[in-house]
């Protein structure tokens, strides 16, 4: 298997880009990303497409500033229609004939016509109060009442504002209202060098600093042509499977918890932090901060198979006595299911699109490190029990990726940081990574100072977050929590 990736690349003005992008889709494409620029002289709008295995496609736009709208490709690509939307909310782009052209990033109380991600935006606008409410769509009926839940919560968890449309317990809608802390993070990386850019990159979602570094580095790689040597590969596929497993060991136990079950809680989360002492010891940092460079990789000590090990086996066997019984199975079984069909429609990743019948990962389809044999752990019936059962399969996947990776993981090194960006040329690279909660990208370009001009970030929360509407629908209000915690997005990987 060849790791290698073949980029190709297509400038098209606006009367070409439906054709064009039309044919793509058609052909097994997938659109990964859309990323805004300012440019100096103009604006310029990227789509960049993925096909297994390794294969990209980028399409660009240069959109005159006086000008400024892209023709809409949401009727061919619901991911493509919500892109659409955050670069009309940070850049002042108009996706022209969307159907659907209201705010998503910017609230009520963003200054109209302020847009963060232009270069003349001033740093720090004036806000307004809330002006108007959300323009949730009501459902009227007999028996229809609303619940709101959120922004602020209960327990430790981001703000997310959702708003119930119930008769009874029955949900007939949910809306998720996100974007409340928006941080500016790709605004954060300009300026910075591509080693500056690594400590902002471990900290865009806290638990995926892997995933999202990983994605970073490699882009930044593949723009400055770095070769990354096998044990490097290794090392990093092995801190890759380390995040994937403590995150699933502790999803497990709170999807249970959320059905009562708290005797399985308190077992994954005391497995949980086993691991997170073994991260300190392996990168220092207890979510795996620090072990990954540009064109290097850094293990302070060697990994503990036998953790590993007894870690899936443990999870096993808290699974089989969670399934076991019967109010569990009960709670979990046909509760909030997401069809193939509908996973389809709205581009879901990771363990959500794999639970719902779809095979996409980037470990086989784009894969950073060679996995012998490795296939996605697929389950058809889209429900609570095929994603906990996708979680549960996957701990044990990792374990044995985590026990394959191990040997190859000598000699490792962390490469100096000036040889990294020695070359100070103008450059453009992609990341493609399968982080724990699915595909995450980044898409970097570097301008001839050697500074990062501009860094786009795409978490799979992005592309899931959607999906749990539609999976909440007909659910009863009470398996709300239980749901949520199935899906376990994130909301800072979301908003950036």
């Amino acid at each position: 298997m060849t790791l290698g990736h073949n980029t190709t690349r297509q400038a098209l003005s606006r009367d070409r880009l439906d054709e064009v992008a039309s044919g793509l889709f058609d052909d097994g494409w997938r659109l990964a990303l859309i990323a805004a620029h300012d440019d100096p002289e103009r604006l310029r709008v990227v789509y960049s497409f993925l096909r297994p295995i390794g294969q990209r496609h980028e399409l660009t736009l240069e959109i005159p500033r006086d000008d400024a709208w892209i023709p809409t490709l949401a009727h061919r690509s619901f991911p493509a229609g919500r892109f659409e939307r955050e670069i009309r909310d940070l850049f002042g782009i108009a996706p022209d004939g969307h159907p659907m052209p209201k705010r998503l990033v910017r609230h009520a109380h963003w200054p109209d016509g302020y847009h963060p991600m232009l270069h003349d935006a001033d740093p720090s606008p004036r806000f307004d109060s809330d002006v108007g409410s959300y323009p949730f769509i009501a459902v009227d009926g007999d028996g229809v009442y609303e619940i709101p839940v959120g922004p602020v919560h209960a327990g430790l968890i981001e703000p997310g504002h959702f708003r119930f449309s119930v008769v009874g317990e029955t949900i007939l809608q949910v809306k998720a209202r996100l974007w409340f802390l928006h941080r500016g993070v790709e605004k954060l990386f300009e300026g910075r060098t591509p080693e500056q850019g690594i400590e902002l990159a471990e900290r865009i979602s806290g638990d995926t600093a892997v995933g999202h570094t990983l994605a970073y580095v490699t882009a930044v790689e593949d723009a400055l042509g770095i070769d990354i040597d096998e044990p490097t590969r290794a090392a990093r596929g092995l801190l890759l499977e380390a995040e994937r497993l403590y995150n699933h060991v502790s999803d497990l136990g709170a999807i249970a918890n959320d059905v009562g079950y708290g005797i399985a809680h308190a077992h994954t989360q005391r497995l949980r932090e086993a691991l997170l002492r073994h991260n300190k010891a392996l990168t220092g940092h207890r979510l795996l901060r620090g072990g990954i460079t540009i064109g290097g990789a850094h293990l302070r000590t060697r990994p503990d198979l036998y953790l590993f090990r007894r870690v899936a086996d443990e999870i096993a066997e808290i699974v089989q006595i969670a399934l076991a019984n019967s109010i569990v199975a009960d709670r979990f079984t046909g509760t909030s299911t997401l069809t193939m069909e509908q996973a389809t429609h709205i581009g879901t990743l990771g363990y959500v699109a794999r639970a719902s019948g779809v095979p996409v990962d980037a470990r086989r389809d784009h894969p950073s490190v060679h996995l012998e044999g490795f296939q996605p752990v697929v389950e058809e019936r889209g429900d609570v029990l095929a994603r906990f059962r996708v979680r549960a399969q996957e701990v044990a996947a990792s374990a044995h990726i985590l026990a394959a990776l191990e040997p190859r993981a000598t000699g490792t090194r962390t490469r100096d940081p000036e040889a990294a960006t020695a070359a100070r040329q103008a450059a453009t690279g992609l990341g493609v990574i399968e982080a724990w909660r699915g595909t995450l990208c980044h898409r970097i370009e570097i301008g001839t100072s050697g500074t990062l001009t501009r860094v786009r970030a795409v978490d799979p929360s992005f592309l899931n977050w959607p999906a749990l509407p539609v999976a909440l629908t007909d659910t009863i209000v009470p398996d709300f929590p239980l749901t949520n915690k199935s899906f376990n997005q994130s909301y800072a990987g979301n908003d950036l």
